[in-house]
Order: C-alpha cells, then sequence, then structure tokens
C-alpha cells in the first residue's frame, strides 16, 4: 500500500511509525507477531512492488508470514489454526486498507470468539471519490470501535 507512486494512503507517515512502534513493543515483550500478505494474480502478485512487505516492518525470523487471497484474512487461509495452536485469543489489529482488509478481518475475528483491539491510528486507506481517507478511517473506527474490537491508540497498546 505504501508503493503507489500516484497516491498516498491517509496520515502514511504517521501509520508507519506507529506500526513500527507496535512492533517493536510486541517484540519486546515476546508476543507473537503475525503478518497478513495480502496475495493474487491481479493487484497483489507476488514479486510486485505492491505485494512486497515493507523493508520499514521486515518480519523476523520466527515471525509468520500468513498469505491471504481474499479482504478476511482468515478465509481460505490457515490463520485460525496457527492462531489455535499457538493459545492465542487476543489480536491487535492494524494496516491496511481500513474499509476492506481491516473491517473484514476485525469483524471475522469477532465471530470467530477472539478479542481483538482494532490499533485506532494504524491502520489507513486511499481516498475513494466520495470520501477522504481519513474520513473513512473514522467511520471504520466508530463502526468497529466497542462493537466488535475495542479502540486504542497505539501509545495505548500494551503486550
Amino acid at each position: 500500500m505504501f508503493s503507489y507512486p500516484d497516491m498516498k494512503l491517509h496520515d502514511e507517515e504517521g501509520v508507519m511509525d506507529r506500526i513500527i512502534s507496535l512492533l517493536h513493543k510486541a517484540r519486546t515483550a515476546g508476543t507473537p507477531v503475525v503478518y497478513i500478505q495480502h496475495t493474487e494474480d491481479q493487484e497483489y502478485t507476488k514479486g510486485t512492488p505492491t505485494w512486497e512487505i515493507s523493508s520499514r516492518v521486515t518480519p523476523q525470523e520466527g515471525e509468520l508470514i500468513i498469505e491471504k487471497p481474499t479482504w478476511d484474512a482468515f478465509h481460505l487461509t490457515r490463520l485460525h489454526d496457527e492462531l489455535q495452536k499457538r493459545g492465542i485469543t487476543d489480536l491487535v489489529i492494524c494496516g491496511m486498507q481500513s474499509e476492506f482488509c481491516v473491517d473484514t478481518t476485525t469483524r471475522r475475528a469477532f465471530s470467530m470468539g477472539y478479542s481483538s483491539v482494532l490499533v485506532e491510528d494504524a491502520h489507513s486507506t486511499f481516498d475513494n471519490g466520495s470520501l477522504s481517507g481519513g474520513e473513512i478511517v473514522k467511520h471504520h473506527n466508530s463502526v468497529l470501535g466497542g462493537r466488535v474490537a475495542k479502540l486504542r491508540k497505539a501509545q495505548e497498546v500494551e503486550f
């Protein structure tokens, strides 16, 4: 999402900085980190810039990378099985895009019985012609927060 030359995410640098901070806190606490990588033959083809994980958040050895073919990180993936094997019941969710992958995965996690925190300032999206990226983020925070996930700012998240 950070590789489109002609499109910028809402609060792009701030969101990336907060994701980096969350990674540091999780790793320091020994909390497992799971990367979800959208992989499909259209916009997110393996080896293309839109598919690559940013070098600013490179996975460390032992961290899971789950490829997903849809907006839902659980659908047609091994995510649930991997979380169950590790006894993980609580999730901290951040990433891209608010109205697609973040929304769908957060709702699905709730439906599957996970307790989730949606990091309200660590997910983003693009303007869409009707709404700005900031409006979309705000809307999804208000719709998901308190209903299917707890909302927390990145600085408030503890592992």
